[in-house]
């Protein structure tokens, strides 16, 4: 399976649309009317403002506070890039912004401040501390990493935590927890050797200690050697703290029958002779980036029993802060922490490394296409376990409590853990299991429109991110121009381009073509017009011929008119069943609408199947299909003849005998809302609908269309369902990336 890759332009492009940057501001109150604004500011924000200015702990209560924290750098040390500044570090910072939101629903705030001096750094963020609920520091260079942090936990009385530092000794802790473990070693007993002294190198060996690592049995190394009681070069009062007594001055002497080798230094620090030289079953976290010390496949040459992890996401074992900082300080948010401590620290590392030892959910297993279990390859949870955000804040949180670090503690922790399990956006981890079985299906996916640079770069992205072989059907020299237009030159090599003057299948297409349309009006150069002009023609008898797994089609073209040119090579009309479902996933929620392509105004029949169809198509997404047949009317009432199909159809269901919920005929809100579906206690849906059958192909389009421009929904259709092949139809308007979800789609029903 191809590695995913990226251009230069392609990662500028992305940080460019739709708008600049990685986040946005939106309000969660009305401010629609004159009373919403007196409420939303003046005169009624008053009321909150005295309250707060009495009892300071309000904050919490009436502003964002709580769910805020800042993301803090001046830029001195930007990922492995050295000192950018503190405006060159902002793209980092805003996406570790996002990374908060998106894995512990954290609200967060990039700021980057214009200094160097840790006096000036500290007063800056000391004078903000009203503002948030915690602070993360990003970025800086050791020493004055430790030093900026030191001092804002002692002026501060919210949480300040450096993520360089110690998410990297969390998930170090977490990892080394287990593979001591699976080694039958203890750590009070094991001889630990860490190379690089820098801020995370520092921490990690820290925590450890703390963990109940003997002082004695870690020796640390830098790039002048190893740290010596008595070696004055180089040193400074954090790495003196942990210089022993020892005879070893190289990395090479202190690595002999060491246990366990820490590494946040350099590609090639560490050899295979040193590796050898270990103790029995050696654990070697290997974690600079983006190259590690000793690569796995170089270290188990030499010793087939180390236990070995990486930094890197290609390898197993990742050391990845993801699994840390979102997760701590959602526990400590929650129980309004005035710092997180060491203990809220090993809570997080105990409940990972406990995660790891269960069985895996399916969905984690599929997004990595193998089978994860707990052992030597798998010491530490992936960054996508649902799991995670209600296992490690609860940890987080008791800790906190337990060491008198919350203002307000939780009562009932299993009732917080419910609460942790809603906060989630579902929506994510259903495009995440779609992307993931895409991947694993490795699909030849036909573009059928190579003569449109949107098409070619989802082409592009198609094939580079891993999903499989992308074939574009077009004039070689035409995608070729296209392709350096977009500045995707390189991938001309990539992709495969196939048309009507390059297949060696031309004669077979327009046979297997005029056999269809013989009897329909269409002579022989008819047919070969159509093979070897028409993209949407030749890319769907490549797809009846097996010469590609999937095809996406109609991004230049109205849909209406794709379909009837691909139904002279398939059967993909209302008389054979098919239907158009259109997904809309907005504010954590999936809601399909079907029929959107295929019926201008469906019978009772043709509405079941229509929702036999629709259900297919949810199964395929991860939804268990719940469908409503809405309308104006709800049971009936009011009465009218139009209405009457959308109460016939569940009949029609009912003589089926099919295995999913339905119920109508009904209003949208009885469909979506649990309240009022409460108000008719004998209907037969357990929840809300995830479909919604509707009268007739206007009234879908009204409806798709009216939620994607008012509602801001995202809208992936319409879906092409009962064709036995996988077909899926763009719309004019949709993006690079929209045209790439509808190939992952297809993706998944293709093979």
């Amino acid at each position: 399976m191809a590695k995913p890759k990226y251009t230069r332009e392609e990662a500028l492009a992305f940080h460019l649309e739709p708008t600049p940057g990685k986040w946005e501001v939106q309000a969660t109150v009305p401010m629609t009317t004159q009373r919403d604004l007196s409420l939303a500011y003046s005169p009624g924000v008053a009321v909150p403002c005295e309250d707060i200015a009495k009892d300071p702990g309000l904050a919490y209560d009436y502003t964002n506070k709580g769910n805020l924290v800042a993301v803090i750098s001046n830029g001195t040390a930007v990922l492995g890039l050295g000192n950018l500044g503190a405006l060159g570090s902002k793209p980092v910072m805003e996406g570790k912004s996002v990374l908060f939101k998106r894995f512990a629903d954290v609200n967060s705030i990039d700021i980057e401040l214009d200094t160097e001096d840790p006096d000036e750094f500290c007063k800056a963020v000391r004078l903000m501390g009203p503002t948030f609920g915690g602070i993360n520091l990003e970025d800086i260079k050791a020493p004055e990493c430790f030093i900026i942090e030191q001092r804002l936990k002692e002026e501060m009385d919210i949480p300040v935590f450096h993520d360089d530092q110690h998410g990297t000794a969390v998930i170090c802790a977490a990892g080394l927890i287990n593979a001591l473990h699976i080694s039958g070693k203890k750590i009070e007993d094991v001889k630990i050797v860490l190379n690089g002294a820098g801020a995370a190198g520092i921490a990690c060996i820290e925590l450890l200690k703390r963990m109940g690592a003997r002082h004695e049995n870690c020796i640390v190394a830098d790039t002048k050697g190893v740290i010596y009681q008595g070696r004055t070069d180089g040193m400074n009062q954090w790495k003196s703290a942990h210089a022993v007594k020892t005879d070893a001055r190289t990395l090479e002497e202190a690595m002999k029958d060491a246990d366990v080798f820490l590494g946040v230094s350099a590609k090639g620090a560490v050899t295979q002779d040193m590796v050898a030289s270990m103790a029995d079953n050696p654990v070697i976290f290997a974690m600079a980036n983006p190259d590690p010390e000793i690569t796995p496949e170089e270290a188990h040459e030499v010793r087939v029993d180390a236990i070995v992890a990486t930094g890197r996401s290609d390898y197993p074992n990742q050391v990845n802060n993801v699994l840390g900082f979102p997760y701590l300080f959602r526990g400590a948010l929650d129980i309004h922490a005035r710092a997180i401590n060491d203990e809220m620290k090993i809570a997080c590392a105990q409940a990972l490394a406990d995660l790891a030892r269960e069985d895996v959910p399916d969905e984690v297993a599929l997004a990595y296409g193998k089978s994860l279990t707990f052992g030597r390859d798998y010491i530490i949870p992936t960054p996508f376990d649902p799991r995670l955000i209600h296992r490690i804040p609860p940890a987080v949180a008791k800790a906190g409590m337990d060491t008198g670090a919350a203002r307000r503690p939780i009562i009932d922790l299993d009732a917080y853990e419910e609460t942790l399990k809603s906060r989630m956006d579902p929506t994510a981890s259903i495009l995440r299991s779609i992307n993931a079985r895409a991947r694993a299906a490795q699909a030849r996916m036909i573009f059928a429109e190579g003569d449109d640079p949107r098409v070619l770069r989802a082409a592009v992205m198609y094939q580079r991110s891993g999903f499989g072989k992308a074939l574009v059907v077009g004039r070689d020299a035409d995608v070729k121009k296209k392709l350096e237009d977009s500045g995707l030159g390189d991938a001309v090599r990539e992709i495969e381009v196939i048309n009507a003057a390059n297949t060696p299948h031309f004669d077979t297409y327009k046979a297997f073509l005029y056999d269809r349309l013989q009897r329909k009006g269409y002579d022989a150069q008819d047919i070969h017009r159509l093979a070897a002009r028409d993209r949407h023609v030749f890319a769907a008898l490549m797809l009846a011929h097996g010469h590609g797994d999937a095809l996406v089609t109609g991004a230049t073209r109205k849909s209406a008119h794709v379909l009837e040119l691909i139904n002279h090579v398939f059967d993909a009309d209302a008389a054979h069943g098919a239907a158009g479902v259109t997904a809309l996933l907005n504010k954590g929620r999936i809601i399909l609408i079907s029929d959107t392509l295929v019926h201008e105004w469906p019978d009772d029949e043709d509405l079941a199947n229509i929702a036999e169809r629709a259900a297919e198509v949810a199964r395929l997404i991860g939804l268990e299909p719940r469908v409503a047949f809405v309308s104006f009317s709800t049971f009936g009432y009011p009465i009218s003849e139009r209405a009457e199909k959308m109460a016939h159809a569940p009949a029609v269901l009912d003589r089926r005998g099919v295995n999913f919920e339905y119920e109508g005929e009904m209003t949208v809100d009885v469909a979506l809302n649990r309240t009022a579906q409460s108000q008719y206690p004998f209907q037969r849906l357990t929840g809300p609908a995830n479909i919604l059958v509707v009268p007739a192909r206007h009234s879908a389009s009204i409806s798709v269309k009216l939620m994607q421009e008012m509602g801001g929904a995202t809208v992936i259709g319409p879906i092409l369902a009962g064709v036995d092949r996988s077909i899926q139809i763009c719309s004019t308007t949709m993006t690079a990336n929209d045209i790439l979800n509808m190939a992952v789609l297809a993706a998944c029903k293709g093979v």
